[in-house]
């Protein structure tokens, strides 16, 4: 199963190289990742302690916020990187002074998880609601970088819990904790 989640990371990856040259959301998608390593070498210093948040987009964001505000004010030592999977939050945030610094996620495989983590070395990371990328997971577990799943709702209906879903259901084993929207969640 996760050699079947990595093939279609790749031909996802190639496929939106060649969209991104007649669609300008999907061209900022691919150009805002070339660029998230450069700004990370710029902006991150590794010898001092950092949290990263990761959001979807703007709304995912926008419902973290309260949270990041409060990450800042309790280890006000510590960097914050906060990182979007779409254009919609990225190039919102981009120049915000919310985060030390602010990328796009790097599409999830084992090669862009190593080389992120190596990087920004998380003490924590904080996904917001239905952010589940396995690579980068699997990366943090090994590390044994406490993840926390923030705003998360589950329904029955979900991919994790359909007979296709093992890699994402083996991907919510690798959190620290949930803290979830409604009680239903829970169960």
């Amino acid at each position: 199963m996760n050699f079947i989640y990595n093939l279609i990371i790749h031909i996802t990856w190639f496929h939106l190289k060649i969209v991104a040259l007649f669609h300008p959301k999907i061209k900022l998608f691919v150009q805002g990742r070339r660029q998230t390593y450069s700004i990370l070498k710029n902006k991150i210093r590794k010898e001092n302690k950092l949290i990263w948040v990761h959001t979807a987009s703007l709304g995912e964001f926008e419902q973290g916020l309260p949270i990041i505000e409060r990450l800042k004010s309790t280890y006000p030592n510590y960097q914050l990187l906060v990182t979007f999977f779409s254009p919609s939050g990225y190039e919102v945030k981009k120049n915000s002074d919310v985060a030390d610094a602010v990328v796009y996620l790097p599409l999830d495989t084992r090669k862009n998880a190593k080389r992120f983590l190596e990087m920004v070395n998380p003490a924590l990371a904080v996904f917001v609601k239905y952010e589940i990328w396995p690579n980068f997971l699997k990366e943090l577990k090994e590390k044994q970088v406490p993840v926390l799943l923030i705003s998360a709702m589950f329904r029955k209906e979900q991919v994790f819990f359909k007979w296709y879903g093992g890699i994402m259901r083996k991907a919510l084993g690798t959190f620290t904790h949930f803290f979830v929207q409604d009680n239903t969640s829970v169960a």
